[in-house]
Parts: structure tokens; C-alpha cells; sequence
């Protein structure tokens, strides 16, 4: 499909997904300067007034960015929405949104007709987390713009299905704007996302290991000298099945081989709490982490990213 206009001159075809805690002001402007959409949960904004304080700086730096090199402005950002009942935050936040003119909604957890209209009623678009067919078909029969698929192997709140899958289901019916989740860290992926029928990549493990990141030192470093084989999921620690570092897992005291199971009834995404404190002693991330080796700033990784996707698609075409 043609991309809408805002995402047609992105420097490399990627949306940083909005990582808990770690996305803040300095990720974000970091991301859309190197012309890739940054995003940030409206939650990691704590307490409520900070948002408005974050959406201000993003704007107006974003801003200055733009006045000062023209011939490559900044990327749009979005925030995301947990659409979830324990949110009580979702209607200010998104009044706030609308205040701001946030370009990209990204909602999760839940699919709102009301959501998706306030969005729409200052031009922003609106982009949903799925994570099976069942789910895309109610997002965008309550009016989402665009589905982003999030496949076995995504940090933070992984799907199931293989992202073959779940992409070729999708587009046996939506011809709309399609991101995948799911594993993505280089720029070879990027583009096999794209062969696979998205129109974009949707990264957020890559980003973690990054200087503007507001993650501890160590979970930096447990992202560079981990892989694969070290995620574990679990629905334990927010009640919704996700994908976790082992090591971090070891570190809280907890056997990674035998963890519990949580109930989902018990989720607050308001208040940010669980026994288990997830978002600040357990550390997300999707199964991609191999191809992370080091710890660089955010110009450094989407250049590497740019790069590597454009050899690769010229050596494709080179060979046919």
C-alpha cells in the first residue's frame, strides 16, 4: 500500500516500538532525528502532568530540529495507549494527545471505537497491536488506520504465531498499513519484513542497548551478551504472557524454569504494580538480541540499520 504522508520519508522503514520505562523524551527525539518514528508509553510519563511536560519538549525540539535542517526533518513520534479498564489515565492522556496534535496513536490491550475517533478528530492516525487475525478484524472494524502484527519472538507482550503466519492471514483481507514485531534488529530483517507483506519494522530490543535509553547500565549490557536461548516468556509478572531476560529473572531469585502463573484479572496498568515488579526488576526483551552488539547511541544503531538494509537490497537485485 502507499504509506500515509507523515511515514512516507522515513530514513529507514522502522517505528521504534514504545518500550515501559525505558522510552523517554531523550529516546524518542534521538529516534525521530535519525528519521525513524519514535514512540513512547503516555504511562512512562508519571505522574499524569509530566505528559504534558514530555509532549511540550518533543514538540518544540522536534521543532528546532526541523527549522534548523530542512532538508531532512524529523520523523512524527507516537505515543501508546494502554486501552486496558485498570487505566484510568486513557481519556486525559488522550485529551492531552489531542492538545498536541500527536501524529501516531499506538494502542494496546484493547481496541476503542471512542479512542480511535479522538484521534481522528485532529488528524492523528491510529495504529493497533495485534496479535492473531481475530484481533486485526476488530481493530479495524472499530476504525484503527493500521495493525502492527506482533509475532512469537517480540519483546515485552509477545504474540504466539509465527510471523509468516500471522502476516499472510492478515493480508488475505487488509490492504491497509501493516507493521511487524517481532525479532527485528538488523537490516536484512527489516527488509524480509517488508517481502512478507509490512509496510514497516517495528523494533524496540535494539533500542534498549543504546546511550539515550533510560534503562540501567546492566540491562544494557544483559541485552549485548545475550541471546536467543536466553528468553524466557511468562505471564508472571504483568499477567500477560511476555518474553524475558533469563538472566535478569535468575538475578530477582526466581527459577526461569519454573515460574508461576499469574491471573489476568489482576493487571493495573494505572498504578504500575505487581508482586513481582516487572517493569523495574525483570527486563523485557524479544528473542532478535543476537545481532546486538554493542552499546551506541541512537544515530549509530539506524545508521547501521540503513545501511545494512540497503545493501542487502541491492545485492537481492543485483542477483535477480
Amino acid at each position: 500500500m502507499s504509506l500515509p504522508a507523515i511515514l512516507q520519508k522515513l530514513s529507514v522503514p522502522v517505528i521504534g516500538s514504545p518500550l515501559f520505562i525505558i522510552s523517554n523524551p531523550e529516546l524518542v527525539i534521538a529516534q525521530c532525528k535519525a528519521g525513524i518514528v519514535g514512540s513512547f508509553p503516555a504511562l512512562n510519563a508519571r505522574p499524569g502532568p509530566v505528559l504534558e511536560e514530555w509532549l511540550k519538549r518533543i514538540e518544540g525540539e522536534l521543532g528546532a530540529h526541523d527549522a534548523k535542517h530542512p532538508d531532512r526533518p524529523a520523523a512524527p513520534f507516537a505515543v501508546n495507549q494502554i486501552v486496558h479498564k485498570s487505566n484510568e489515565r486513557l481519556m486525559h492522556d488522550m485529551e492531552l494527545c489531542g492538545k498536541y496534535k500527536v501524529p501516531i496513536i499506538i494502542t494496546s490491550l484493547g481496541a476503542r471505537a471512542d479512542v480511535n475517533m479522538a484521534a481522528h478528530s485532529y488528524g492523528g492516525i491510529v495504529l493497533h497491536d495485534v496479535t492473531t487475525d481475530f484481533y486485526a478484524r476488530k481493530a479495524v472494524e472499530k476504525g484503527a488506520d493500521g495493525l502492527i502484527a506482533v509475532a512469537a519472538g517480540a519483546g515485552g507482550h509477545a504474540g504466539t504465531l509465527n510471523p509468516i503466519a500471522l502476516i499472510q492471514e492478515i493480508r488475505a483481507w487488509f490492504d491497509g498499513l501493516l507493521v511487524l514485531s517481532g525479532s527485528i534488529a538488523t537490516g536484512r530483517a527489516i527488509l524480509a519484513a517488508q517481502a512478507m507483506g509490512a509496510d514497516l519494522a517495528y523494533i524496540g530490543s535494539a533500542f534498549i542497548a543504546t546511550a539515550e535509553a533510560n534503562a540501567q547500565q546492566a540491562y544494557k549490557e544483559m541485552i549485548v551478551s545475550s541471546a536467543a536461548s536466553d528468553i524466557v516468556s511468562s505471564n508472571l509478572f504483568t499477567g500477560i504472557s511476555g518474553n524475558y531476560l533469563r538472566g535478569s529473572i535468575e538475578k530477582a531469585g526466581l527459577d526461569p524454569d519454573h515460574l508461576d502463573q499469574a491471573d489476568a484479572s489482576k493487571m493495573d496498568f494505572a498504578r504500575a504494580t505487581s508482586s513481582a515488579k516487572a517493569w523495574k526488576d525483570i527486563w523485557g526483551s524479544g528473542q532478535g538480541i543476537g545481532a546486538i552488539h554493542e552499546i551506541v547511541p541512537v544515530a549509530k544503531l539506524v545508521e547501521r540499520l540503513g545501511r545494512e538494509y540497503a545493501a542487502v537490497k541491492e545485492a537481492l537485485l543485483t542477483k535477480s
